[in-house]
């Protein structure tokens, strides 16, 4: 274990830093609740994840999330206690952020998997931010297709009316649905949350600071209601070319279908699929990852750092 971790000129760093080894020696003796079925469901378009990482990643922060909630719990039933009153305790909210292709869709799905076989937590949702994308129409409207998954290409007010809403203990709320299919917004279906133990909300932008309103006061970020935040990480290279091999392996799989909004670029030789993957890095992800979704890397509770690989070989764990 690391606690020497330094920025230059910041000083010591509120994070403790660990290798792939100790943070697997702190599950204990937790018996690994998934197996290869699981694994091959769960994970993401050619992100290699297997039951090793499993067991010596996301085991472990299950547990560190268990005792999280079970804290959580402690400290409201203090809260009820001190006003004398009986409430119910609200759903935790977990945060995953990070870039495009850097695999944070398959984190959170595992996230939720794993703490589904707690006792505690058997009910357990997550949602995407990509639902709280404006359709495609008013994206045109706007001028902003060619800035989708930029921040202000978000309904934000929606989607913090919806976590607001899950965390204020409502016994119901709807979110749009999104299709990767369409690109674009399903208006006839939706997303319904029914009180759960833990809603993990995964997005690009999800750790972003609240911005101040015009007269200056300060607004609520959708962070503000998280308990626990997690960043995934990697070199920026090493993400490109994430991008590059997924863009390649999905002209074979959902772009070859007729209703996909990239149909297409099914047809492109390997040179021309490669070239048109980077420009559309070039122009769009690389510039909203630098200067949107990068900077908010220190919010967060855990970092979850990737080798070139896509194994995580090391977290950061905030002290405080």
């Amino acid at each position: 274990m690391s606690l020497q971790r330094t920025e230059p000129g910041d000083g010591a760093s509120p994070f403790v830093e660990l290798d792939r080894q100790t943070w697997s020696r702190l599950s204990a003796e937790i018996t690994q609740p998934l197996d290869e079925a699981d694994i091959l469901r769960l994970r993401g378009l050619d992100d290699p994840l297997d039951l090793k990482e499993v067991s010596e990643v996301y085991l472990p922060l299950s547990r560190l999330l268990n005792l999280y909630v079970a804290a959580a719990g402690q400290l409201h039933a203090a809260t009820t206690t001190f006003l004398g009153e009986r409430t119910q305790r609200t759903p935790f909210v977990i945060g995953v952020a990070g870039s495009v292709a850097v695999g944070k869709s398959t984190t959170a799905r595992i996230l939720r998997e794993m703490l589904r076989r707690w006792p505690d937590t058997p009910n357990v949702e997550l949602i995407t931010t990509d639902g709280f994308l404006y359709p495609n129409a008013e994206l045109e409207r706007r001028g902003l297709m060619q800035r989708k998954g930029f921040p202000e290409s978000y309904d934000r007010r929606a989607l913090l009316r919806f976590v607001s809403a899950v965390k204020g203990g409502a016994e119901e709320v709807r979110a749009p649905w999104y299709s990767h299919l369409t690109y674009d917004i399903v208006p006839e279906r939706e997303v319904v949350v029914n009180r759960p133990d833990v809603l993990i909300v995964e997005g690009l932008n999800v750790l972003a600071p609240a911005r101040p309103h015009r007269d200056g006061r300060a607004g609520l970020a959708v962070s503000d209601f998280f308990d626990f935040s997690i960043y995934v990480d990697a070199k920026t290279p090493s993400i490109e070319k994430w991008y590059v091999d997924r863009f390649l392996s999905l002209r074979g799989s959902a772009f070859a279908k007729p209703e996909s909004y990239f149909h297409r670029y099914a047809s492109l030789s390997d040179a021309e699929a490669i070239q048109t993957a980077r420009d559309i890095w070039h122009r769009i992800n690389e510039p909203n990852l630098i200067q949107n979704v990068l900077p908010t890397r220190g919010r967060a509770r855990l970092v979850l750092s990737k080798d070139a690989d896509h194994s995580i070989r090391r977290m950061l764990l905030r002290k405080t």
